[in-house]
């Protein structure tokens, strides 16, 4: 899902021009409320009610809408969930500002040039300012909460589509590990060793009858020392199966083990190396998993040796990974590739 999309369905030009307009008319009809019914010094203008000017009266609510709607326009391209919170508003309230100031500036002199505003039109500016300084603060404080109300709106279907995706996300972990594929290497591995060490293929299917209860499992976050337990039993499995011709090299920070990071992420990654890329005794295939130095992170680097035709399975991917942490915390996962190695680090969550 992409915020830019939704933020645009709702604060866009559209928007802007409703809300505009609804301000404009409803200031010109309590100003002429005013006019005709204030207070005994505005009354005395009642003598002058004759020659009120539809003219003038329309340009003043044309401008009032012009400056109003470009307020909004402003408000909204600024509103934007690409910036942090405090940087937003700073920018929000300095641009507002800032162009309330020039566009009131502008529209009085335009207004001023086309009507006769008498011997004072300083008098104009001044007046203008004030009222559109008011207006101003209105469309500030109204284009916050449109903003903090669309925000809500994301967030609650994020939040739904973070839920499925998470369903959806451990039907797949589970059919990748159950599927006919992974039965058939995995009781092939137990049924060479059986034979030959018992204790192995004893310890081979608690290992395998651990990795169906994991993936079994409901919890949409867990701990980094969590899935690294995980991995560790899968990568075991996986070196039975392959011998010496598969080294694991995992170098973690303990002070990363309470991170949180998503289930299967690790085992995706390694999976995802074991699949697409040549393991055999000329040709090993060195995987390493770590914690980087400077940051919360975790990276799973593997040599590039390319298959001619990947293994079979359907597996999560990649895409659904990122699309996963994009879901969950708004961060993407980092891919490198080199000539010679492939990498994806993973942001870890305190």
């Amino acid at each position: 899902m992409n915020p830019n999309k939704t933020y645009d369905s709702a604060m866009n030009y559209r928007s802007a021009a409703l809300f505009a307009l609804s301000i404009s008319l409803i200031m010109h009809v309590l100003i002429g409320l005013m006019f005709f019914y204030g207070r005994e010094a505005v009354m005395a203008a009642k003598s002058r009610a004759t020659e009120f000017d539809v003219v003038r009266l329309l340009a003043s609510v044309a401008t009032t809408f012009m400056f109003t709607f470009l307020l909004y326009v402003l408000n909204f391209a600024l509103l934007k969930p690409n910036r942090s919170k405090l940087s937003k508003m700073l920018l929000v309230v300095g641009c507002t500002v800032l162009a309330a100031f020039v566009l009131s500036w502008t529209l009085t002199y335009i207004q001023i040039l086309l009507f006769d505003f008498g011997d004072h039109p300083e008098r104009a500016f001044r007046g203008g300012l004030v009222r559109d300084l008011f207006t101003a603060s209105i469309v500030f404080f109204s284009s916050q909460i449109v903003y903090a109300n669309v925000r809500r709106n994301l967030i609650a279907v994020e939040n739904e589509a973070l839920k499925a995706e998470n369903e959806k996300t451990r039907y797949e972990a589970l059919k990748q590990q159950v599927n006919p594929h992974f039965l058939f290497n995995s009781l092939n591995t137990l049924s060479a060793i059986i034979k030959t060490d018992p204790g192995k293929a004893q310890q081979y299917v608690q290992e395998l009858s651990y990795i169906f209860r994991y993936t079994l499992q409901n919890e949409d976050v867990i701990t980094l020392g969590e899935e690294l337990k995980f991995t560790e039993t899968y990568a075991s499995l996986m070196q039975i199966r392959y011998g010496n011709s598969l080294h694991f090299d995992i170098t973690i920070n303990p002070d990363y083990y309470s991170c949180s990071i998503i289930p299967l992420s690790l085992q995706t990654l390694v999976e995802n190396a074991i699949k697409h890329n040549i393991i055999s005794y000329r040709q090993p295939l060195p995987v390493r998993i770590f914690t980087e130095p400077d940051r919360p992170a975790i990276t799973v680097l593997n040599l590039l040796q390319r298959r001619k035709t990947p293994e079979e399975g359907e597996g999560i991917g990649l895409a659904n990974l990122a699309e996963r942490y994009r879901l969950k915390w708004h961060q993407e996962i980092t891919i490198c590739r080199t000539t010679d190695t492939f990498s994806v680090t993973i942001p870890l969550n305190k």
